[in-house]
């Protein structure tokens, strides 16, 4: 369908629809303010004025609170600005639903291809075989985070759902009420929340949507490959880091990790015990019902206590047995329903998803140093050690670790987390927990220091079957990874270790930190080159590569468009798997409903199939890497520059949302890194990072760098290269209509009043000035007369997000400009409104962060 007829049929579904049901909001009931409904189109018309005339949020806010709230004093004023706060919230909450429920009827009109596509498309012998084939060896694997952008609470998800129920059909009066009820429910966290209560916040959606979405995908490629037996229960697998994920959390303990992993396997109890109950009332055959009681009152049992864990084989069997009964007595009455069951019992096992151990590289030098003085391996520090010296003691020498014998909470927490990860496999079978990912890998020791504290810890060579993950995440990693991987390679003890993990090498390349450390299009196209680099280095040496991709909300934390990102590889880049992790709030915003799960794990599973099997091969020339290189090389530098500019880190500090990221109770890791007094980029997550350049409109993360390096191109003579290279390497464009994505987002009005701050006024009109030569410089090159031209969807959501939110960023503005001023009274109050402010904001972008 043509853009504009897909735009026509979006505004009919969404816009229209949003717009009528907004105007349900006047009735909510906001006590003591009634009016705050009719008061928000007002305020809205007011801000968008007013910043285009050139006048700043402070003036802006007075004005109307003089002339059209009537509000004269300052409770007052701060009253109803919570009060619109509040109502923003919700007219997300509501434009979230409404988006959502039209999501099935849109992607029938959606050019993109999907599993069922390409069987369509197979129309020979042939064919059928090559991707029968593919589909028997191919797997995805989702890894869910717990990054602090992800807030909502069980509570109002439930209303999330209810609305887009109801919004299907149209029930007015009942949307109503359900509205009236979302007045009245706190979308926030009183306070931060666990790693526990994080976990279990995104296991509720496993629960409730995961569960049957992965179940009903498989059945639907199992039921259209031609092959008499398709048992790939691996082509779609679910990973999770909440309350694995310790990196720089000091939350997540070895405590909290064991629960984390009972309340995995517990929940997949209750899974397959309603789903076997539902059952019951169908197989009421004679030979049946005693098998099939038995099994349930195992699950029941298993449900709460925790140390009558089930294992695979004891689901597995009876149901095998009941299915062969029904088969050959019954006629196979029911078969399908007990099949889906059985298939569900095959992919998610006893874990539901695989839990993932991650910490920093820094906490493991310490504990090893730590560990060899007690030993007396060294007097003070590893630096005495020659670099074999050091690999000759972690991977022969023998030291027992009792973590009662450290201080350092960390190191004692380390200890007995490794320890325990064995248990944990015992309960939730080898899947459960089966890899060891290491941040900030610069060096072999990355690595080893994890395989020797497994050693000491106890566990025999014969017996680390972990994948350990080294996660090349810095620059300075990725140039090191490929000497890094080679020397281990070359070691007889890890390729011992490689050999019980079938010849698999898994390797994370990390986007968030790399984009903050390189820029946007330098960390990209270094993850592109590492990836082919190492791809070439495990295949020399035997060894399958496995790609982990850390991918974050929105291009300046690798995130963007998935599919468009893997479809866009070169055959030079391993395709084994797929792995990457979906953060925060693009859980709910990408996979929040069964028929988003669905269509967006068959868009990761057709990128990967489009490699091999349809369309042209993507082929990098050596003259479009030059240009690549080229172009990366004036990007960082531009970025570089900036970084190292002395108001970079003031300006971050003092004009954005920065330091309120660590107030607002969205997660339970740390705003920042370690407690130094003064503030380093180095410090800096890339959550609050990207996040408080969202939050100023201004997204510097994502394009920062382009425009220069093109339009320097572009003196040169290179237009006609750079238009070439746009139209023939997928890879480079789609890093480009990401950072059109990004662009698109920005609104540098909010902030225009900056640019006479005597402080921050010469470095504002640096970000602005490379801004406006970004987006022209990519309109040049692609030949767009708008900025995401071929994508008037998504072009249309992100303007209607804007709008709605554009009150509570100028509210923002005004609560910084008014805490910026000094002393006042109200100072405490207005920093709440700046961090009220975050939630609404994030949401609406539901990719910012």
């Amino acid at each position: 369908m043509p853009n504009t007829k897909r735009l026509e049929e979006f505004k009919k579904l969404v816009t229209n629809k949003f717009y009528v049901y907004n105007s349900l909001f006047l009735n909510l009931p906001y006590q003591n303010m009634e009016n705050i409904g009719v008061m928000i189109p007002l305020l809205f018309q007011q801000c968008q004025q007013g910043l285009s005339s050139g006048r700043n949020p402070r003036e802006i806010m007075d004005h109307f609170f003089e002339y059209y709230a009537q509000l004269p004093t300052e409770q007052e004023r701060i009253d109803f600005m919570f009060k619109i706060i509040q109502y923003v919230e919700r007219q997300v909450v509501l434009y979230d639903s409404v988006e959502d429920a039209a999501f099935p009827r849109l992607q029938e009109f959606s050019t993109s291809r999907t599993i069922r596509d390409y069987f369509q498309m197979v129309d020979t012998s042939r064919n059928w075989k090559t991707i029968s084939r593919q589909l028997e060896n191919f797997s995805a694997r989702i890894v869910l985070t717990a990054h602090p952008t992800q807030f909502y609470t069980p509570a109002v998800l439930d209303i999330i759902d209810e609305l887009r129920r109801l919004i299907l059909d149209d029930k007015i009066n009942d949307i109503d009420l359900v509205l009236q009820q979302l007045g009245l429910t706190s979308l926030i966290n009183a306070k931060k929340p666990t790693p526990l209560e994080e976990a279990r916040n995104i296991i509720y959606i496993l629960r409730h949507i995961y569960y049957d979405a992965v179940g009903d995908l498989y059945s639907h490629i199992k039921r259209h490959v031609r092959q008499e037996k398709f048992e790939n229960y691996n082509i779609l697998k679910l990973g999770f880091w909440p309350g694995g994920d310790r990196d720089g959390n000091p939350y997540v303990t070895a405590e909290i990790t064991r629960s984390v992993a009972d309340e995995l396997r517990v929940t997949l109890m209750k899974c397959y015990y309603n789903e076997l109950k539902a059952l019951r009332k169908k197989l009421t055959f004679k030979g049946v019902n005693e098998p099939l009681n038995a099994l349930l009152d195992k699950l029941y049992v298993a449900m709460f206590d925790l140390e009558k864990a089930l294992s695979f084989e004891e689901i597995i069997t009876p149901l095998e047995e009941i299915q062969e009964t029904i088969r050959t007595q019954y006629k196979n009455l029911y078969g399908n329903d007990l099949e889906k069951l059985i298939d569900k019992v095959k992919i998610f096992r006893t874990h539901f998803a695989i839990l993932d151990i991650r910490q920093d590289h820094s906490k493991h030098y310490q504990l090893v140093e730590k560990a060899l003085f007690k030993a007396g391996k060294i007097s003070s520090s590893l630096s005495e050690l020659t670099e074999k010296e050091l690999t000759r003691i972690l991977l022969k020498e023998q030291i027992a670790l009792n973590e009662a014998d450290f201080e350092d909470e960390i190191h004692r927490d380390t200890i007995k987390n490794i320890k325990q990860l064995s248990a944990i496999k015992e309960k939730n079978g080898d899947e459960g927990c089966n890899r060891y990912i290491i941040s900030n890998s610069e060096d072999i020791f990355s690595v080893l220091f994890v395989y020797a504290l497994f050693r000491w810890c106890g566990y025999k060579p014969e017996d680390i079957s972990f994948d350990i993950v080294p996660l090349f995440e810095t620059m300075k990693g990725m140039d090191r990874s490929e000497k890094i991987m080679t020397t281990l390679f070359s070691l007889p003890e890890y390729k011992a270790h490689l050999k019980r993990r079938d010849l698999k090498q898994t390797m994370m390349l990390g986007f968030s930190d790399g984009t903050k450390d390189g820029g946007y299009l330098r960390a990209n196209w270094s993850i592109f080159k590492t990836k082919e680099t190492l791809s070439k280095v495990c295949s020399k040496h035997g060894y399958k590569a496995i790609f982990f991709d850390g991918r974050g909300g929105p291009p300046a934390r690798g995130g963007g468009k998935t599919h468009r990102f893997y479809a866009a590889q070169t055959r030079e880049i391993a395709n084994n798997e797929i792995q990457l992790t979906i953060q925060g709030q693009t859980i709910t915003s990408t996979y929040g409903t069964k028929e988003q799960f669905i269509h967006n794990s068959e868009q990761l599973l057709t990128a990967g199939l489009s490699n091999n099997l349809f369309g042209k091969e993507n082929v990098i020339t050596a003259s479009s890497r030059k240009l690549m290189e080229e172009l990366s090389r004036l990007s960082f530098e531009k970025y570089d520059a900036l970084k190292q500019h002395p108001k970079f880190i003031p300006y971050l500090e003092h004009k954005s949302t920065l330091k309120y990221y660590t107030r607002a109770n969205i997660g339970s890791r740390p705003g920042k890194r370690g407690q130094k007094a003064k503030l380093e980029l180095t410090d800096l997550r890339a959550i609050s990072f990207v996040g408080s350049w969202s939050q100023l409109k201004q997204n510097v993360p994502g394009y920062y760098g382009i425009g220069t390096a093109l339009n320097t191109l572009v003196e040169k003579g290179k237009l006609k290269d750079l238009k070439k290279l746009y139209r023939e390497v997928p890879f480079f464009e789609a890093l480009m209509l990401n950072s059109m994505m990004a662009l698109s987002k920005c609104y540098f009005e909010l902030t225009a009043y900056m640019k006479d701050d005597p402080e921050f006024g010469e470095f504002w009109e640096l970000l602005h000035e490379e801004f406006e030569l970004s987006k022209r410089m990519l309109l040049k090159i692609s030949g767009f007369k708008i900025l995401m031209e071929n994508e008037s969807i998504s072009r249309e959501s992100v303007k209607i997000r804007e709008n709605i939110v554009l009150p509570l960023l100028v509210i923002q503005q005004y609560a910084l400009a008014r805490i910026g001023e000094g002393e006042d009274a109200y100072k405490e109050v207005y920093e709440k409104i700046v961090t009220r402010s975050l939630y609404g904001n994030i949401n609406a972008s539901r990719n910012s962060a």
